[in-house]
């Protein structure tokens, strides 16, 4: 059993971009943690984080020292920590890897956040990941009901969500669950993570728990494309994506019509005795939306936006053929009135003169 370090109430900076930065901000606040100073995403590549937070505005108003960057590798911020002389830097809610020197910056270490149950779910996207996930209500790794949802927090080393375990307090991703409420559940584990961990930190125990390699799982990037709905899958699987593309990501999306179509909630449909072709809308109901026909099954579209709305009859996506053949006909027009702009330069430059 580890004991308490002779420094007892180890000085700290956070750095961070959103909502779990936040959390962290104000359970720092709360338990009286010795705060020297906040970093914070600039708001213009902050644009571009999903739930984005100012951790700069946030800490002005509490009176705490907090300055911006665009990246966190950048000398400037090695710079302000060096200046500052914390033992720790706590790096939460940031997608950029935090690279030596500024891994080397506090006195004690650099402690970092991820939302799964590590040494499991290392790498990108895992509120995705999570969510997409717990669509079917078993984990996609090995067959078991639940996901590995985490609240946890862990000494940084070079390698991404490798190093040892301060505190994880496990949470459930709901039946159905959306991104945003992954993104719940996982606020409230960071809540009771913090106030079970930073009591106990800030008498001076520091006993991270070394991850068991041979346990390791990781989860690729995911971006907006991911949120693509291709109509010839499973009424189900489209489900899913919409789920997990839902805010605080940017959306899952088809197009009508040649435009872009967002869907932000769907649900599945059962019972009625109705079929169509694939990712042709059905039914129009002013209450449950537009029901569409997938690969497999039957889907509303209960919360959409997009420039029109489509009607009954339209086809969702593209049918590829048809785009091929209607490019390939403007090519044809257009190779067509370029031979003749070419003839005509041709008549004009044989002209006699007058």
């Amino acid at each position: 059993m580890s004991t308490p370090s002779e420094n007892r109430a180890p000085r700290i900076v956070l750095a961070g971009a959103v909502n779990s930065s936040r959390l962290t901000f104000e359970a720092l606040l709360r338990h009286k943690a010795p705060l020297l100073g906040v970093l914070g995403l600039s708001p213009e590549p902050g644009r571009r984080a999903s739930g984005y937070v100012d951790l700069v505005e946030l800490a002005g108003s509490e009176g705490v020292p907090a300055v911006h960057f665009e990246n966190i590798n950048d000398t400037s911020v090695a710079q302000q920590v060096a200046e500052w002389d914390p033992e720790v830097l706590m790096v939460v809610g940031l997608s950029q890897m935090v690279r030596q020197p500024l891994l080397d910056a506090p006195r004690r270490a650099c402690v970092g956040y991820h939302p799964t149950a590590l040494p499991r779910g290392r790498g990108r996207a895992p509120i995705a990941w999570l969510t997409l996930d717990g669509t079917d209500g078993t984990d996609a790794t090995d067959g078991t009901n639940g996901t590995d949802g985490a609240a946890t927090f862990f000494v940084m080393t070079p390698e991404a969500d490798a190093g040892g375990v301060l505190v994880q307090e496990p949470f459930e991703v709901p039946g159905g669950a959306y991104a945003a409420d992954v993104v719940a559940v996982q606020s409230e584990a960071i809540t009771r993570a913090l106030d079970r961990w930073l009591p106990r930190m800030l008498e001076g125990w520091w006993d991270p728990v070394p991850q068991d390699e041979n346990l390791a799982t990781w989860n690729g990037r995911r971006g907006p494309a991911d949120g693509w709905i291709d109509w010839s899958r499973s009424a189900e699987e489209i489900l899913g994506i919409v789920r997990t593309a839902s805010k605080p990501h940017p959306g899952a999306y088809t197009y009508s019509g040649g435009e872009k179509l967002v869907v932000w909630r769907a649900s599945l449909e059962t019972d009625w005795p109705i079929r169509g072709a694939v990712g042709r809308v059905l039914v129009d109901d002013e209450h449950r939306g537009l029901l569409v026909q997938a690969g497999d099954g039957l889907i509303w579209l209960s919360e959409f936006e997009g420039p029109t709305r489509p009607g009954v009859g339209s086809r969702l996506g593209f049918v590829v053929e048809n785009e091929l053949a209607k490019l390939s006909g403007r090519v044809a027009e257009l190779e067509k009135r370029l031979e003749q702009l070419a003839e005509g330069q041709r008549d004009e430059s044989v002209r006699p003169a007058a």
